[in-house]
């Protein structure tokens, strides 16, 4: 077999998961320095390992209770932390400084950069007014949205607040939407104008009121003007009933100190969906608890992300991944955003914004890289990349040409 790359001794010993192995050897007097020696232990001692993981992390709570682990007699009645309460979004939300902490890329060529305070304080904001407007913990928020700084400071501000988060990608029909949301019976629905596609201009609001027709529980719409802020024109959103702008929402509220009110460690944070390729989509719950541990444990010792590391994923709202990606920030890391075709308005936009932005973390999908082997990319040819550590797939996996 020939080894394709490996990690110089430097790059082994200032990595996330070697520091982590020396915490446990200090902390448990344990052996645990090889990469098969920790994952053992994790296994065969999971209380141990997860408490680890959470005091090696940082995670901010009010308790973290006495009982890491309860056997249950199968995996679904296990229960992990069942003591613990925390604030998923106050992990997130944890730096407030003037640095990135949220970069975006349009494909229609509109940029923003979003600072750590600025993400703090527009959190406070909307989730003062989710609270003035009487949602509580366990309701949930509904979005149809692309992937810009605006879905994220949505989904904080409803984890600030204890709500359930669901989101889908704008370009779904509108029954794919109506398969999802119509399960989980949002009160609060927050979509786009629309978006832009392979240079073409996507207006949505027609779908969006047709699918607010058929969703009763909603009482509040709350519009991103995405279209009209990039061509600088008023969105109009008459036609959808319950509908405000979201600069309208949340003009009454000003940026205040956050009162995180912390929730159960299986407080329900995320709704999220199968294909619905076997009948309707299935919803699948995720706790805020499991979430945050699960993709610290992920992003610190399995993809080395360090604060400061620029963090790109290719993704949409309705995958998972865009998901994975917002919690990078509860490693102090910079969302690196990008909405649009990845081949447009040229084919290595992604790769010119990885090389003009610094990215240290490129993750993509399976189909992405056979595209640009069918096209005949190579940024190792064409682009610069000093700042780029790690390349991730997930989805379908990689043919062996493709890895």
């Amino acid at each position: 077999m020939t080894i394709l790359w490996r990690p110089s001794d430097q790059y082994i010993q200032n990595s996330n998961l070697t520091l982590f192995q020396q915490y446990v050897t200090q902390r448990f007097g344990i052996d645990v320095g090889t990469y098969n020696k920790l994952y053992r232990w994790s296994i065969d001692v999971p209380a141990a390992f997860w408490e680890a993981v959470w005091d090696y992390c940082g995670v901010i709570a009010a308790e973290k209770g006495d009982i890491i682990y309860e056997p249950g007699v199968d995996m679904i009645q296990a229960r992990f932390f069942p003591g613990a309460r925390l604030n998923f979004a106050e992990n997130l939300l944890r730096r407030r400084d003037a640095t990135d902490a949220i970069v975006f890329r349009s494909e229609s060529g509109y940029q923003s950069c979003t600072s750590w305070q600025q993400l703090y304080d527009m959190v406070s904001q909307l989730s003062q007014v989710f609270i003035s407007d009487g949602i509580q913990p366990g309701d949930r928020i509904a979005a149809c949205m692309p992937n810009i700084p605006e879905t994220i400071i949505s989904a904080l501000a409803a984890a600030t607040v204890g709500a359930s988060w669901s989101s889908c990608s704008p370009d779904f029909g509108e029954q794919g939407v109506l398969d999802r949301f119509q399960q989980i019976a949002p009160r609060i629905l927050i979509a786009s104008d629309g978006y832009f596609y392979n240079g073409k201009r996507c207006d949505i609001r027609d779908k969006i009121a047709n699918v607010v027709h058929q969703l009763p529980t909603v009482e509040i719409v709350i519009i991103v003007p995405y279209l009209a802020q990039i061509e600088e024109n008023i969105c109009d959103c008459a036609d959808i009933p319950h509908a405000v702008l979201l600069n309208e929402y949340i003009s009454g509220a000003k940026t205040e100190e956050i009162t995180f009110q912390p929730f159960p460690f299986s407080h329900p944070l995320y709704i999220m969906f199968s294909s619905g390729t076997t009948g309707l989509p299935k919803c699948i719950v995720h706790g805020a608890g499991g979430t945050l541990l699960q993709h610290l444990k992920e992003h610190r010792l399995h993809s080395d992300i360090k604060p400061g590391d620029r963090v790109f994923f290719f993704t949409t709202c309705g995958w998972m991944m865009w998901n994975w990606l917002v919690s990078a920030l509860a490693s102090e890391a910079t969302l690196m955003l990008y909405d649009g075709s990845p081949f447009h308005p040229q084919e290595s936009v992604l790769w010119d914004y990885a090389e003009q932005e610094g990215v240290t973390f490129f993750g993509t999908s399976a189909r992405y890289i056979q595209t640009m082997e069918k096209k005949g990319l190579a940024p190792i040819k064409t682009h610069v990349l000093p700042a780029l550590k790690t390349i991730a797939s997930t989805g379908s996996p990689l043919l062996p040409e493709g890895f």
